[in-house]
């Protein structure tokens, strides 16, 4: 990945990401492209799933 951030902007389309996520009892990698022309929410929680 490029070291300059990627920014959403609204009405555009998202810019495509990888990260971790809990699918089916695990983690695996996801990109947000795996899901192109499906419909997606996404949801992002700071410090989720850390058992603080």
């Amino acid at each position: 990945m490029d070291s300059e951030a990627k920014r959403a902007t609204v009405g555009e389309k998202a810019p495509d990401f990888q990260a971790n996520a809990f699918v089916s009892g695990g983690f695996k990698k996801i990109k947000l492209s795996d899901y192109l022309g499906k419909w997606v929410i996404l949801c992002f929680y700071p410090g989720d799933f850390t058992f603080v």
